[in-house]
Formats: C-alpha cells, structure tokens, sequence
C-alpha cells in the first residue's frame, strides 16, 4: 500500500482495478491547507494519459505487476508471439502493446515482458541490440563533413543515421532507448 507522499516518476499504483505509472510528478506546498501532489498518470494497458491531483495522506495499492524474461518468436500478422525459455509457455502481444520496439525487435532476441494479473500488456527490449544492415549508400572519398552521417536500413526494416564508415552488411549495435547507432560489431 502506496500513500501520497510516496508518489514519484516511475511508481506504478493500481486506479480502479487498472494499473498505471507515474510520468510526470510535482509537490506543491500552498501557504495554508494541505499539500498537493500533482501527477501525471498513464494506463499500462491502453496507454491513455491524464493529469490528477492527490492530497497528502490518500491511499493507493500496489500494482500487481510481474515480469519474465522471453523470447520473441514470430509477428502473426499485427500479434507478435513470445515464448517463455523456462515453462515454454507462448504470449502474443499486439502491434500497440509492442508499440516502437517493433522496429528493433527481431528473431530470438530475449525481451522483458511485463504482465498484469497473468496477462501480457507491455515489453522491454535490452539496452542494446545487434542489427545487420541490409541497404546502405556507399561512401564516398572525400565526403567527410564534420558530423555527416548517411541513412542505413537494418534488417527489421527500420531505418537510422549512421557515420559514413558503416557499410552494407555489417553488423552494428543500436541502442533500444533512443534508437541510435552506437558502434559496429565484429560478426
């Protein structure tokens, strides 16, 4: 059991039977009366956000969250299918539940998969994830303006910025929280 004055970014509480994250909080202290906590909540499941405002000494409980390590398998049309490496167990999340790690998101990878009363409703990629690059503009001597980078298309059909070293077919790593381009890997 959570109370207002524990209210911080990142808290997940259950509303109405729901479960939602914090995304935005501040403390407000006025001159007389009770302090105000002001937030910014976001359902888990449907994603929808709304700002409320919490007076100090309110309740909230605890959302009844798990998460499991699991392997993404296959898309099936707009569900992607994961699998459960220890009980074997599959889950299918939706396009909107996996939302932009679809474009990092390939064969085998392990992703976190978080669940909500023994339903799946959301992923976590790892931090970095390995790609290959499948279309690539060849570069050209002389083009070495500082900070000039070139489009690349990896493997999963996304594509990014990267340096102009960077050639078709090689193996690069992308960081998953802000989808850019980190460094090549031998492979």
């Amino acid at each position: 059991m959570y109370e207002s004055s524990d209210l911080k970014k990142g808290l997940k509480i259950e509303i109405d039977g729901e479960p939602y994250v914090v995304v935005q909080f501040s403390f407000v202290k006025p001159g007389k009366g009770q302090a105000l906590y002001k937030c910014r909540l976001k359902n888990m499941v449907t994603g929808s956000q709304f700002d409320r405002t919490y007076r100090s000494g309110e309740k909230f409980n605890e959302a009844n969250l798990e998460e499991h390590e699991m392997e993404y398998l296959y898309a099936e049309g707009t569900n992607y299918c994961f699998m459960n490496t220890s009980t074997y167990t599959q889950e299918f999340l939706t396009e909107e539940q996996v939302g932009e790690a679809k474009n990092l998101l390939k064969e085998n990878t392990v992703c976190s998969i978080l669940f909500f009363d023994g339903g799946a409703i959301g992923l976590s990629l790892p931090n970095f994830v390995d790609l290959r690059i499948v279309k690539s503009e060849p570069w050209a001597k002389g083009d070495t303006a500082a900070g000039s980078t070139k489009p690349a298309t990896l493997e999963t059909g996304y594509v990014l910025q990267v340096p102009p070293f960077v050639e078709e077919g090689e193996l690069i790593r992308i960081d998953t929280r802000t989808g850019n381009y980190v460094e090549r890997v031998k492979g």
